[in-house]
């Protein structure tokens, strides 16, 4: 056996075809005989009344059967169709000039400002980064928005979810994060959004400056559920090439619960018996394997994770926020009652939490912030005596502190859309805020105390 002359022979042979035929269609389910590829195997439908072959990816077996769920429509598919597999492992392509662009699930441009040419197959199921191969999170990343950057602070590599139910401004607050970060890309995954949405949230919310250093992964809500599962772990591996080239990535997935909607989907079409109000078990599964994917290298860049979780009723308790929080280094809950109240952001810093707010803050931030904290709990506790007038001046020094401090808590908390808070300036401003208080407590009782506000500090950039 000569092995040079295999060797140069190997270049020109052309790889074998593996082909199956269609014997079922079944709800969004095409059944394949005779089609040997492993599970995530990229495959194409030879339906000769479309200009495009529609493509699908293997889901399952049953059997000798493969499950594929197909990326568009099924129209033309009929028995004894072929389908031909096209590659073993999902991919997709990334490269710089993927920076400024929006794309699809398949990574093909939505903009129309021409094709993306070069991109280094990036695959969406990468090998799992073993725990040691993680680094601590000591760094704060500043999101330029006054009230996380204050209460939550945000560490490079942190994971955490944004949880709120419809219109009270998850899309607005991803886009003053996107504008105002201190990270060097930007990944946004839009997940199931309404059409109309995505042009909306481009020029409106992100915005030019926003864009300019950003990747936006979409699939909207009338795409396939593969489409939209697909665009989710597309922008999960765009994020971690940039983190393998050392740099600090900021990714978004709005929302984790229409991915999981979608994987559901998929889940009872290939035969998944539902669990948990109807997710499959798939769903459960799939969260932490997807989730686990954002975090800082030991050696290298970091991807710094927000998904937003819609919460029906905003109840907290369902079972996808339920799950989430238990996997995320941290929560941020918008309150529909600040929103009723054009509080915006509608951030509620007493029912959310960062994890890794403390390692990432010195000590004099760390206790301004529970001072603050301290006081906003207190008055909380006693609005409904406040509201009727039943309560007693001098009952609770924390109390007659924070009735004095609230508003002007409130006005540091608040932040316009397109103002970028300053992090050094929002630290000073919060520790005046704390050292105000202070000083107000013992006058606080005796009815003769005022205050004035800190500056806030924040920036208008050009859009």
């Amino acid at each position: 056996m000569n092995l040079a002359a295999i060797r140069a022979a190997m270049p020109s042979v052309e790889p074998r075809e593996i082909v199956g035929t269609v014997i079922a269609v079944k709800g969004l389910v095409v059944v394949v005989d005779s089609l040997p590829l492993p599970v995530g195997s990229l495959v194409r439908v030879a339906v000769t009344t479309r200009r495009e072959h529609p493509r699908g990816e293997v889901v399952g077996f049953d059997g000798p059967r493969a499950l594929v769920m197909l990326l568009s429509e099924a129209d033309g598919i009929g028995s004894g169709v072929k389908v031909i597999g096209e590659r073993p492992i999902a991919s997709i392509p990334v490269s710089r000039q993927l920076l400024g662009r929006v794309v699809d699930a398949l990574g093909r441009p939505l903009d129309g400002k021409g094709p993306i040419l070069t991109g280094t197959p990036q695959p969406l199921w990468p090998a799992r980064t073993g725990p040691l191969e993680r680094g601590v999170i000591r760094e704060p990343l500043p999101t330029g928005v006054r009230a996380i950057d204050a209460f939550l602070t945000i560490g490079k590599g942190q994971r955490i979810g944004i949880f709120a139910g419809p219109g009270v401004g998850k899309s607005t607050l991803l886009g003053s994060i996107a504008r105002g970060t201190a990270a060097d890309v930007n990944v946004i995954g839009l997940i199931g959004e309404r059409g109309r949405e995505v042009p909306e949230f481009l020029e409106n919310v992100l915005g030019p400056e926003g864009l300019a250093r950003s990747i936006v992964v979409v699939a909207t809500g009338d795409e396939t559920p593969l489409m939209r599962v697909r665009a989710a772990l597309a922008a999960c591996s765009i994020a971690e090439h940039f983190r393998g080239e050392g740099q600090d990535v900021l990714l978004m997935l709005d929302s984790i619960t229409r991915f999981a909607q979608a994987q559901r989907q998929i889940g009872l079409s290939a035969g998944e018996a539902p669990a948990t109000k109807g997710f499959t078990p798939s769903v459960f599964a799939l969260l932490p394997r997807v989730l686990e994917r954002a975090g800082r290298l030991a050696v290298g860049g970091s991807i710094t994770g927000f998904y937003t979780v819609l919460v029906e009723g905003d109840d907290l308790t369902e079972p996808i926020a339920d799950a989430a929080k238990g996997i995320l280094d941290g929560h941020i809950v918008l309150s529909r009652k600040f929103a009723e109240r054009s509080h915006f952001p509608a951030i509620d810093p007493l029912q959310s939490i960062s994890r890794v707010a403390d390692q990432v803050s010195d000590t004099a931030h760390t206790q301004a912030r529970r001072h603050v904290i301290r006081l906003l709990s207190a008055h909380r506790e006693a609005e409904e005596l406040l509201a009727i007038g039943a309560y007693q001046k001098g009952a609770n020094p924390d109390v007659d502190a924070a009735v004095l401090m609230k508003p002007h808590i409130d006005q540091f908390l608040k932040q316009d859309r397109d103002e970028r808070a300053d992090y050094p300036r929002t630290l000073r401003s919060l520790i005046e805020l704390s050292i105000a208080a202070d000083a107000l407590r013992p006058a606080a009782a005796q009815g003769t105390a005022t205050v004035s506000g800190p500056t806030t500090g924040g920036t208008r950039p050009r859009r």
